[in-house]
């Protein structure tokens, strides 16, 4: 969603200076977080709650807002198509890859490959021309990532079907991103939002009441989770992106995606414990700067001048 630019000659103010920092960690924590929330929940049934709670939260700030729904049909099912792609498909995905035991880090990571994916299918459906500096991005960020599954399932961590939802799940978001910027560039956050986090219920919750017994094993640990995947995930990073797109750092929010994977996995660390082996952390650093090329293409070519 694109916003006005803040007013010329406006310093930023230390809430604008902290944004990217903040908007890096709630992001990356977000992968533990839910790690922790798959572990006292069944996982669809962990998504479905998440995306309930969230709804009614967008829904409750548009309304305090007065922000009225589209009164396009059309655009109110592009918004909820979006929902179904970027949120539906992409969390239930990454979640039944944590329940089958793929570490929050190599989740991280193949999610990092997502603007890269955009980037090189975008290219074409755009018109545009696709450099030998993104080919080469991209054959570093499938072979980075390429090296930290071999060296996680050669350890016994997570499964081929774990990977596989994880794959699903990107290939959704990306889906989902072009589709927005295809259909719906802009729109109301607050209750453009709850539209999509609507739809999003209406996929997963009926997956979840069909497959799963609904199973919760509440504790202080799943609470905090739960809380932090809703309010700090769903609420507080993407009003911190919001924040850093209104004062013209568009690009800067672009960046800090391929910092995710390694923030993740510093995180996953410190908190659960994960560890990565030197052939794991190669690849990491490999996918990363595959990531980093497409993205800032400018960078390798300021280098070889």
């Amino acid at each position: 969603m694109s916003a006005p630019a803040v007013t010329a000659g406006r310093a930023p103010g230390p809430v604008e200076r902290a944004a990217p920092f903040l908007f890096l960690l709630f992001w990356s924590g977000g992968y533990v977080a839910a790690r922790i929330g798959v572990g006292h929940a069944e996982p669809l049934t962990f998504v479905a709650l998440r995306f309930v709670l969230a709804a009614a939260i967008f829904a409750a700030v548009a309304a305090l807002r007065r922000e009225r729904l589209p009164a396009s049909v059309q655009l109110l099912g592009h918004l909820a198509m979006t929902g179904v792609l970027s949120q539906g498909i992409y969390f239930a995905g990454c979640y039944l890859g944590f329940a089958q035991g793929v570490s929050s880090a190599t989740v991280a990571l193949i999610n990092g490959l997502q603007p890269l994916l955009v980037a090189i299918v975008a290219a074409p459906l755009l018109g545009e021309r696709i450099t030998a500096v993104k080919v080469v991005g991209l054959v570093l960020g499938i072979a980075g990532v390429l090296l930290v599954l071999q060296v996680k399932l050669g350890e016994g961590v997570g499964t081929a079907e774990g990977i596989l939802w994880v794959a699903i799940a990107t290939v959704s978001i990306t889906s989902g991103t072009l589709y927005q910027k295809r259909f719906c560039p802009q729109f109301a956050l607050w209750s453009g939002g709850a539209v999509q986090y609507a739809a999003a219920v209406v996929v997963v919750l009926p997956a979840a009441l069909l497959s799963e017994r609904q199973a919760i094993a509440w504790s202080p640990d799943f609470a905090l989770a739960l809380f932090y995947v809703v309010v700090v995930n769903s609420v507080v990073a993407v009003t911190l992106m919001n924040l850093m797109i209104r004062t013209g750092e568009a690009s800067k929010v672009s960046s800090l995606y391929f910092l995710v994977p390694g923030g993740a996995a510093l995180l996953a660390w410190l908190i659960l414990g994960e560890t990565l082996a030197p052939l794991a952390l190669l690849g990491l650093a490999v996918a990363s700067a595959g990531v980093l090329l497409v993205m800032r293409p400018g960078l390798l070519r300021g280098a070889w001048r």
